[in-house]
């Protein structure tokens, strides 16, 4: 009985119905939080017609032992890195990003992932995964080398 109950209201929590009985609209969540180092300066770009982007690249590491079974302290560290686009469109946090984001930063990122393509140099046909930022927030450590 309890179970019902609680698969009913979470039920009404990601649905929401509209006037056409036949339509029913569901909430979902796309948000990504990232902490890392900057890859690189940001650089701004505006496309003919659009609103101006920042955009820089962040890496986030991965670590762990190998060599299951073994006693405590013992086996490999194997260190993984995946790089991240991050951009960002929102007027405030573009400008403020451009200026004071900097290769080697450490920054925590929360956003979302967008998906797209693009035609590189050569006219090949290429799919992206962005993170489009909402939000950055620069470590205390950055705050002391300037």
């Amino acid at each position: 009985m309890l179970r019902y109950a609680s698969a009913q209201i979470l039920k009404q929590f990601v649905r929401q119905r509209t006037t056409d009985a036949s339509l029913t609209l569901e909430k979902s969540i796309n948000k990504v939080q990232i902490l890392g180092r900057v890859g690189q300066d940001p650089v701004m770009r505006q496309v003919e017609g659009r609103n101006p982007v920042t955009i820089f690249s962040m890496a986030t590491n991965e670590m762990w032992r190998s060599g299951e079974g073994e006693p405590v302290g013992a086996g490999d560290v194997t260190q993984k890195t995946t790089w991240h686009r991050i951009s960002v469109f929102k007027p405030g946090l573009r400008d403020v990003a451009y200026q004071y984001v900097k290769k080697g930063s450490r920054i925590f990122v929360e956003g979302k992932l967008d998906y797209g393509e693009y035609v590189d140099k050569n006219n090949v046909r290429r799919q992206a995964t962005t993170i489009i930022a909402d939000n950055i927030v620069f470590l205390s450590e950055n705050l002391r080398d300037q």
